[in-house]
């Protein structure tokens, strides 16, 4: 059992802990049965891509996680509390612990960049001091390299700009997991992968745990430290990224041809 212990009145979790854990999840709608008994744990620190092509419901697992979804069957724990038993209060305070990145980046097309960084700061954290603010803005800015685009309009920047934006507003409020929805979608193949390597700088930077929903087979390259399999509502092999692309399974293996 993971030692959990008390430090500055917070829970210190250990690196083995387990964050988000799925127990035979199943979601149909209406006659489409999208998961099919699936199971997935993603422990602290961890970068676990789910690969998958699309309109496979890679994307209604991560809304599990968060309540925007109930599974019809199955249970979906994060932190070791059962996220379908929560009310409005404890989802909230989940979801300051959670990052979500769309695919679009979800930007507010009336505020500036800067704006757009210090809402979830001055709405979420409920933070009033202006210095503290502009620092934690300009800090995560630097981050992801736009530090420069500070006073632009989501209008004035490019796809992979808007994305990396994007992903500077969800960390921060320093979420303890990562869920990225397609992050690199639309993009050519150079900001793809500029992306991803900036997916795993903030794992490194901000010891975050993060799904990482794709069909892009660079992005799970780069930042997957294991790599989930999903083919018509179901798993079907886990592993990392090259013991999966050299695996002995014929499925597996047409799998990589066909999605490369």
């Amino acid at each position: 059992m993971e030692e959990q212990v008390k430090h500055n009145g917070e829970q210190k979790r250990t690196p083995n802990e387990v964050v988000v854990d799925i127990e035979h999840i199943s979601k149909s709608f209406g006659d489409n049965e999208v998961l099919k008994d699936i199971s997935l744990k993603v422990k602290r620190g961890e970068n676990v891509v789910v690969l998958g092509k699309s309109g496979q419901g890679k994307s209604v697992t991560i809304q599990c996680i968060v309540g925007l979804l109930n599974p019809d069957e199955g249970v979906v724990k994060v932190f070791g509390d059962v996220v379908a038993d929560m009310g409005d209060k404890q989802l909230k305070a989940l979801r300051t612990k959670v990052g979500f990145l769309f695919q679009s980046g979800a930007l507010y097309d009336s505020m500036t960049v800067r704006e757009n960084l210090e809402f979830p700061l001055t709405r979420v954290l409920k933070m009033k001091d202006k210095a503290e603010i502009d620092q934690r803005v300009e800090e995560v800015l630097e981050g992801v390299g736009l530090l420069d685009a500070i006073d632009k309009m989501p209008s004035d920047l490019s796809g992979g700009m808007r994305k990396r934006v994007g992903l500077a507003r969800t960390m921060i409020v320093k979420p303890e997991i990562m869920l990225y929805d397609e992050p690199t979608t639309g993009l050519d193949p150079i900001t793809s992968r500029e992306i991803s390597e900036l997916i795993l700088n903030m794992q490194k930077k901000y010891k975050t745990s993060s799904i990482i929903i794709t069909h892009d087979m660079e992005c799970a390259k780069i930042t997957g430290d294991r790599v989930v399999i999903m083919n018509d509502g179901e798993y079907i092999a886990e592993g990392s990224f090259d013991e999966l692309q050299s695996s002995d399974d014929e499925l597996v293996r047409s799998f990589f041809n066909e999605t490369t």
